[in-house]
């Protein structure tokens, strides 16, 4: 025979219940505060980059004009016409458009570090003392990352993939020629991807440190994972460059050399927590 639930075991249940939705409801509130400061900074940034959005397309074009003034040189060499070099819109709004993702792509970087500070004030109290040290050396960490990949991009793979590409231009024998007439709308698509692309893609450390840190994985299981990663990072790569061989081999390569140097980075944590114990 079930014994009946007395008035006092009621009142427990109860307030058993509520105590557990009131942690609830704080982790939800303390989320929409700090999703809020997230989103305050990439307005912010995204107000500042407004404002300097043609020294920011400038910078942008830098490469470009980089790849017209070699392909010319060599063009003038053989007694050929420079290229023009021009970008083009064929949209009436199309080029404020443009400027308004430019923008906004500007404003997300800038408002990174804060963003990144938000995700780490939002789990700090989850954390341990030494792992909340542990864990700020990566927010540190991260940007710098991310700007190396960027600048990877910058400098010497989207020079290459530009020049590459006006290059292809070819003259017919009754005087019609295949000219590269690129729109300001796509080679803006194509630079913040590749930007993007190496940028995140240098973020693999930290991740596969971090879950390290977290006993998720380890560094035998990403070196008998490595055939299945090569895998990965070759269809990562052919997914998010342009078609051509030269950029994926060139992502491809430097995702493997960072999955290499996250192995390192996991069998050092695993030694510390190790000695440690």
């Amino acid at each position: 025979m079930t014994k009946p639930i007395t008035d006092n075991e009621k009142t427990i249940e109860s307030e058993s219940i509520e105590n557990s939705r009131a942690p609830l409801l704080d982790h939800l509130f303390e989320l929409r505060r700090r999703l809020i400061f997230a989103i305050l900074a990439i307005i912010i940034g995204f107000g500042i980059c407004l404002f300097f959005v043609r020294p920011i397309f400038d910078l942008l074009v830098l490469p470009f004009e980089s790849a017209i003034a070699n392909v010319s040189a060599d063009l003038i060499a053989q007694g050929k016409p420079e290229l023009e070099g021009d970008l083009i819109y064929t949209q009436v709004l199309e080029f404020f458009f443009v400027k308004l993702k430019l923008a906004l792509f500007g404003g997300l970087i800038l408002s990174f570090p804060i963003i990144a500070y938000q995700i780490y004030r939002f789990v700090a109290p989850g954390l341990y003392k030494n792992e909340r040290g542990a864990f700020l050396p990566y927010l540190v960490i991260s940007p710098l990352l991310f700007i190396a990949g960027a600048s990877l991009v910058f400098f010497y793979i989207f020079p290459f993939v530009l020049e590459f590409g006006l290059r292809q231009q070819q003259a017919f024998a009754n005087g019609a020629t295949v000219s590269l007439l690129p729109k300001v709308s796509e080679y803006l698509s194509l630079a913040t991807t590749m930007f993007l692309a190496f940028g995140l893609s240098f973020q693999l450390p930290i991740i596969l440190s971090l879950l390290g840190r977290a006993g998720i994985v380890s560094s035998s299981a990403l070196k008998k994972g490595r055939r299945y990663a090569i895998v990965g990072i070759a269809a990562f790569a052919a997914f998010v460059t342009p078609p051509d061989p030269i950029t994926q081999i060139a992502l491809g390569g430097a995702i493997y050399l960072l999955y290499e140097i996250s192995i390192i980075s996991v069998k050092l944590i695993e030694k510390k927590r190790i000695k440690d114990e």
